[in-house]
C-alpha cells in the first residue's frame, strides 16, 4: 500500500544537504546534554514531588522517580541507536518514516505536535504562576485579568513564549548559550536545596519508608484510570502499588529528553554526540530527582508536604524563609528553558514534515543568515503563545504524557524492525539486548498509559482522528514520495 511507502535513510540524509533546507551545525555533546537537562528539570522537581509523596508513595517517592527513570532509560537506549544511525531532524517522526512508512510517520508527527505544543503552553502557564508569586513577594501585584491560569488572557505566559521564539529564530548557538546560563542557575538552586536541606533532615520522617497500602475511593466516570475500567483494578495509595501509581504521574517530570534527538541535524558529530546527550542528561536528572525527593521528605513529614510548592514550603517549615525566594528564582529559570527547548523540538519535527511536503513546503525555509527554520519557528511560537494566553491547560496536561508514551512505543518497535530490514547500516551506538530492551520499553510505556484517565484516551483518539483526516485530504496527495512515484515535479 502506498500509505506505507518508506523513505530510505540515505534519502533522508541527502535531504539535509539541500541548500534551502540545510541547518547550521553548531552543537556539541555538552550542548546536547545541557539541552536535555534544561528541558527535563522543570515542573516535576519543583511541584510533583510533594503531591505524589503526600498522596501516593510517602518517602518512597524516590523509588517512583527511579521507576519512571528506568522506563525512560529503556526508551532512551532505543532513541540513542536511532538518533546516531539516522541523524536527521524530526526524532520519532523520521525514525518511523524509515521503518514503518509514511502514514505511521505522519501519525507520530501529528502526535508529537500535540505533545510538544501543549507541553510548552502548559509550562508557560506555570512560568507565569511562578512570576506572579515572586513579584507578589516583592510587593508587586499583577491584575488577575492578565496573570494566572484563571486570567482572561495570560499576558506573562504569552510574552515569555514570544521572547523565546525570537531567541530560537536568532540561531541554535545563541539558544544553546542562553540555555547554558539558565541551566547553570537552575542546577545551582537544585544543588543548594540538596546541600542546605541535608542539615534539616530527620531520620524519623523516613519511617515507614513505604507506608502500608490502603485503598483509595474508586474514581468514577471518564476520570477513572483506563486500567480500572478494563480490569476492575482500583487505585491504591502507598505500598508498592502506590509507588508504581506515583511513577505514572512523576513520569511527566522526565518529558523532554527525546527532544535532544530533534537537534540531530544541528550537531557537529551526531553519531557520537547524540547518544551521549540523550543518556547523560537522563542519568544526571534522575540522580538529582532522587536526591531532591529524599531531602524534601526527610525535612518534613510526607503527610504535611505542600502540593503547590513543596520545596519552598519545606524550608519555610524549618524556619529558612530565605530559601523560598531562591527556589522560586530557580523554578522560574527552570521553566524558561523547558518552554524554549520544547518549542525548538516542535519546530524541528514540523520542519522535517514540511520538507517531506506532508505539511506546506513553504514552511521548510531556512533563514539565510541564522540557519534556522524561522518560518515554522515563528508559527509554532504564535500558536503556543495563543494557547498559553487563552486556554486553562491544567485539565488537559495529561495529554502530554500519553503523547510522549505513544512516541516511545513507536520508536522501541521501530528499532527492532530496522535491525531486521537494514542489518547492514553502520551503527555507532547499538541498543543492548535487542529485542529484550525494546520489548520491555513497550510494555513499561503501555503500563503507564493504562494508568491515565479514560478522558485523556478519548481526547487522544479524537486528535488522532483529526490527524487522519488531514493526511487523507492534504498530506497524502502533496507528499514528496507521492510526487516521485507519479513523476510529478
Amino acid at each position: 500500500m502506498t500509505v506505507f511507502r518508506i523513505k530510505s535513510i540515505e534519502q533522508s540524509i541527502r535531504d539535509t544537504e539541500a541548500p534551502e533546507h540545510r541547518l547550521r551545525k553548531d552543537l556539541s555533546a555538552l550542548d546536547l546534554t545541557v539541552f536535555g537537562i534544561g528541558v527535563i528539570i522543570g515542573t516535576g522537581i519543583f511541584v510533583l514531588t510533594g503531591r505524589v509523596a503526600r498522596d501516593l508513595a510517602g518517602p518512597a517517592v524516590a523509588l517512583s522517580f527511579v521507576v519512571a527513570g528506568i522506563v525512560c532509560a529503556l526508551a532512551a537506549l532505543c532513541y540513542a541507536e536511532f538518533a546516531s544511525t539516522v541523524p536527521v531532524a524530526g526524532s520519532a517522526y523520521t525514525f518511523a518514516f524509515a521503518t514503518l512508512g509514511e502514514f505511521p510517520a505522519w501519525i507520530i508527527g501529528w502526535d508529537l505536535t500535540l505533545e510538544l505544543m501543549l507541553a510548552a503552553a502548559v509550562v508557560a502557564v506555570g512560568w507565569s504562576g511562578y512570576l506572579t508569586s515572586l513579584l507578589s513577594s516583592m510587593g508587586i501585584t499583577l491584575p488577575a485579568a492578565i496573570a494566572g491560569e484563571g486570567a482572561t488572557f495570560n499576558l506573562p505566559a504569552a510574552l515569555v513564549v514570544l521572547v523565546l521564539t525570537a531567541v530560537l529564530v536568532a540561531g541554535i548557538k545563541l539558544s544553546s548559550r542562553l540555555n547554558l546560563i539558565i541551566v547553570t542557575i537552575k542546577l545551582a538552586v537544585v544543588l543548594l536545596v540538596i546541600v542546605a536541606g541535608l542539615f534539616f533532615v530527620k531520620a524519623a520522617n523516613y519511617s515507614p519508608f513505604i507506608p502500608p497500602a490502603k485503598s483509595t475511593p474508586a474514581v468514577g466516570g471518564l476520570a477513572a484510570p483506563l486500567i480500572q475500567v478494563l480490569f476492575g483494578i482500583s487505585p491504591v495509595a502507598f505500598g508498592m502499588l502506590g509507588v508504581f501509581s506515583a511513577a505514572a504521574i512523576v513520569f511527566f517530570a522526565y518529558i523532554g529528553f527525546d527532544v535532544v534527538a530533534t537537534a540531530a541535524e544541528e550537531t557537529r558529530n551526531p553519531r557520537r554526540d547524540l547518544p551521549i546527550g540523550i543518556i547523560a542528561s537522563l542519568a544526571i536528572c534522575t540522580l538529582l530527582y532522587v536526591a531532591v525527593s529524599l531531602v524534601v521528605v526527610g525535612m518534613q513529614p510526607y503527610s504535611r508536604l505542600s502540593e503547590s510548592a513543596p520545596l519552598a514550603d519545606a524550608f519555610k517549615a524549618v524556619g529558612q524563609t530565605w530559601a523560598a525566594t531562591l527556589i522560586s528564582i530557580g523554578a522560574l529559570a527552570g521553566l524558561t528553558t523547558v518552554v524554549m527547548i520544547l518549542m525548538m523540538g516542535q519546530s524541528r519535527v514540523m520542519f522535517a514534515m514540511s520538507r517531506d511536503h506532508l505539511l506546506p513546503a513553504v514552511l521548510a525555509k531556512v533563514h539565510p543568515k541564522f540557519g534556522t527554520p524561522y518560518r515554522i519557528t515563528i508559527l509554532v511560537g504564535v500558536i503556543v503563545a495563543i494557547l498559553a494566553g487563552l486556554v486553562p491547560l491544567s485539565t488537559i496536561a495529561e495529554l502530554v504524557n500519553i503523547g510522549t508514551l505513544f512516541a516511545f512505543v513507536i520508536v522501541s518497535i521501530a528499532v527492532v524492525i530496522l535491525r531486521r530490514t537494514r542489518p547492514d547500516l553502520p551503527r555507532s551506538f547499538r541498543t543492548p539486548l535487542v529485542p529484550l530492551v525494546p520489548i520491555l520499553s513497550v510494555l513499561a510505556c503501555l503500563y503507564l498509559m493504562l494508568n491515565l484517565p479514560v478522558e485523556t484516551w478519548l481526547r487522544f483518539v479524537i486528535w488522532m482522528i483529526i490527524g487522519v483526516v488531514v493526511y487523507v485530504t492534504y498530506s497524502y496527495r502533496h507528499s514528496r514520495l507521492s510526487r516521485h512515484s507519479t513523476g510529478a515535479p
